[in-house]
């Protein structure tokens, strides 16, 4: 991309694009278990009922939206307070550009400003494009859910990662055995 990519926390005005690439998500059939469609009014009000530490970013260059991501807490249990589930969207025509790894980057560097140490993901199986973001942040595989859950009518795996962000050695970057 010729010019720097633009995060900012999402909007109002974010709703329709976010819907829109969240169902191009479902759409392609290895992103989500979700299904659709996501309307500007639902996601307005999706992005309104999230908590302080559930923040959703938008990318883009100028007005043009490429891809969004967001934190979630993993739990409502106390001790999980900081480990955060995280989310990555990025648009079919956007897709090769490196807009996913600026989205992870940032939830990388922002989410201990949001009280969390950890940040976890639940990928599908066959997501390969998912995985290897993953791997290139510096996640490690903790595990895999099998048949966790359907999609199209066909059972489907959900590798589990995790990258620690506070302890060295933990997140993936030394040699673990994986």
């Amino acid at each position: 991309m010729p010019e720097p990519l633009k995060i900012h926390i999402a909007g109002p005005d974010d709703a329709a694009f976010i819907g829109r690439i969240y169902d191009e998500g479902i759409a392609d059939g290895n992103a989500t278990f979700a299904t659709g469609p996501h309307t500007a009014t639902e996601r307005q009000a999706w992005l309104a009922a999230r908590p302080a530490n559930a923040p959703v970013f938008c990318a883009g260059l100028d007005e043009r939206r490429l891809g969004w991501s967001a934190l979630a807490p993993f739990s409502h249990r106390p001790w999980y307070a900081g480990v955060a589930e995280y989310t990555v969207y990025v648009a079919r025509d956007a897709r090769g550009l490196g807009v996913g790894s600026d989205l992870l980057e940032h939830l990388l560097r922002t989410a201990p400003t949001y009280g969390y140490w950890k940040l976890v993901g639940m990928i599908l199986a066959d997501n390969p494009a998912g995985l290897r973001l993953a791997r290139t942040h510096g996640f490690r595989t903790v595990g895999t859910h099998r048949s966790h859950a359907t999609l199209g009518g066909r059972w489907r795996d959900v590798t589990l990662v995790e990258r620690h962000l506070d302890l060295p050695g933990v997140d993936g970057s030394a040699s673990d055995g994986d």
